[in-house]
């Protein structure tokens, strides 16, 4: 799955870790995620979007093909 994380951090200017952080989660967890190596679980997928006041369609996108 496709995320515009990396995008959402930079316009608040945070970092992984910090991001990590704020949704208890370990810094590697949100390098996965946003590299595309693993997908987060739907609990993490609300807490991302509601940490940045998104929809979760905003930052994932399912690349089905």
């Amino acid at each position: 799955m496709k995320n515009n994380i990396k995008i959402y951090r930079a316009i608040e200017n945070i970092t992984q870790k910090e991001l990590a952080d704020e949704l208890g989660v370990s810094r590697q967890t949100i390098v996965a995620i946003e590299n595309n190596k693993n997908d987060p679980s739907l609990e993490l997928a609300f807490k991302i979007a509601y940490r940045f006041d998104m929809k979760i369609e905003d930052i994932f996108m399912c690349d089905i093909e």
